[in-house]
């Protein structure tokens, strides 16, 4: 395969002109509509009724239940029979849905805020993982956010991407080259208020040491990609919280094969070949990696969708994929401009997929992220398709829902509000038409959305849609110019 098709799908050539999109212009959020099933009540206090509740954390569910909502807050959960609702609720007929806490990205780059909100609420992604934007922006963006200046859902932060010098965005990193500039370059990030550090393929091992001690120093986690310069192991080791994609499990699989592996930057991708050999691996050593992994406490978000999109890498830059309507002439030239790249070939994201069922098996918690601004990858939906090849390899629902809603609601440190169905968390819930512990493509099959207790009904969903569609392509609404 050739390694900078793969380079260039993972991270972009994020131009300086993306960061104009994504600029915070707050726009006033729409008013979502009465629920179709509500009596006329306060706007505030909602009791869904006769509804079956996911209990993501045991993997089961629970049928007949009514769940009051209080302003931001479920205030109650328990047996239809028993809960009393009161003459101010407006009530919402859960008959027939299941009630399910809102979805995560843990995963994207919120480049086009004003599209990306609406449909990432409409598909009932109500937490993100913003992984590289100026770390101004990024936080301007995310207090947007939480104030209701922006559509969307909430948002935490990692600001700029510490990597090597030069770096392989300079549009949204920091390039560092000493174990000095590592720790100022924590410090300062810190001082602006973000939420996670990330780190880069590049960074020199003891640049990216320093920048793991460092961020213990001051409380916060180290996310990213595995640098090239060190190995997964050691860097699980040391404290790297969080790895994503699959670098560093290529380097796994080619030092159990006994080759050569490099601990210098040789362009990102360099050893995703040997991805093609896994089935060649001991089952019994590789189980050992992931029972290391484990125990080191690592979280991996693996983002097979993006493997999966690149294998029609050709047609989505020719504008030929489903869902273009969302994709603002801006984005899919943005998309366009990162030169000429070859499709992935299959074996990439199959044998990924297999190697996540592998670590789903060893008990490393997983995150569900999608890379969201990458070449075919939609807001939203894409959640939904990274769900399926999960579940597709052979991870039961119910351990993929807990990966997009409580896995994550815990990694961020948020589960003490969001995460799970619960009396005094946060209303920031989905109800949906299908039992998704039965098959986790019923998370498509969308009634209802609590935003931290705003209700959008279908028909408010719908028009949020609508506006997106508009918004991206307003001469058509449709993406066909």
């Amino acid at each position: 395969m050739k390694h900078h098709a793969l380079c260039l799908i993972l991270c972009g050539t994020l131009l300086p002109l993306a960061l104009t999109a994504c600029a915070t212009t707050a726009s006033a959020p729409v008013a979502p509509a009465a629920s179709a099933t509500a009596t006329s009540a306060t706007a505030d206090t909602y009791a869904i009724t006769g509804a079956t509740v996911v209990d993501v954390e045991q993997g089961r569910t629970v049928s007949d239940q009514t769940v009051i909502i209080e302003g931001e807050s479920i205030k109650t959960v328990g047996p239809r029979a028993e809960v009393v609702v009161t003459d101010g609720a407006r009530v919402i007929d859960g008959r027939g849905l299941y009630l399910m806490p809102g979805l995560v990205d843990a995963h994207v780059h919120y480049f086009d805020q004003e599209v990306f909100g609406r449909v990432m609420l409409a598909n009932g992604i109500l937490l993100a993982r913003d992984k590289g934007l100026p770390t101004k922006q990024a936080v301007k963006l995310r207090e947007a956010l939480k104030q209701g200046e922006l559509i969307g859902p909430e948002l935490i932060v990692t600001g700029s991407i510490l990597d090597g010098d030069p770096p392989l965005i300079p549009a949204i990193s920091i390039g560092l080259t000493t174990p000095e500039e590592a720790r100022a370059a924590v410090r300062e990030q810190t001082a602006a208020g973000v939420d996670q550090i990330k780190v880069y393929s590049k960074l020199d091992k003891a640049v990216f040491l320093a920048i793991v001690d460092e961020a213990q120093k001051v409380g916060l986690k180290v996310v990213g990609h595995v640098p090239d310069s060190i190995g997964i192991t050691e860097a699980a080791a040391a404290g790297l919280k969080s790895s994503e994609h699959l670098f560093g499990f290529d380097k796994v699989v080619a030092g159990l094969l006994g080759a050569y592996v490099r601990q210098t930057y040789a362009g990102m991708g360099a050893e995703a070949g040997y991805l093609q050999r896994l089935n060649e691996i001991d089952p019994a050593e590789l189980q050992a990696v992931y029972q290391q992994l484990h125990a080191s406490g690592l979280t991996v978000c693996p983002t097979v969708v993006v493997f999966k999109t690149g294998v029609n890498y050709s047609a989505i830059k020719a504008g030929n994929f489903q869902g273009r309507e969302y994709i603002s002439p801006f984005m899919q030239g943005l998309w366009q401009s990162q030169g000429q790249q070859s499709d992935l070939p299959d074996f990439i994201w199959q044998n990924w997929a297999q190697i996540v069922k592998g670590l789903h098996d060893a008990g490393v918690p997983l995150l569900i992220g999608t890379d969201l601004t990458v070449p075919g990858i939609l807001p939203g939906e894409s959640v939904h398709q990274e769900m399926a090849l999960w579940q597709d390899a052979g991870i039961p629902p119910a351990a993929v829902l807990r990966s997009a809603t409580l896995v994550p609601a815990r990694f961020i440190g948020l589960d003490g509000r969001l995460g799970t169905v619960a009396e005094g968390k946060a209303a920031s819930l989905v109800l949906v038409k299908g039992d998704p512990l039965e098959d986790i493509r019923n998370t498509r099959l969308i009634d209802g959305v609590f935003l931290r207790g705003t209700y959008y009904d279908r028909v408010d969903l719908d028009r949020l849609l609508s506006e997106a569609r508009e918004i991206a392509n307003p001469k058509t609404g449709s993406g066909d110019e």
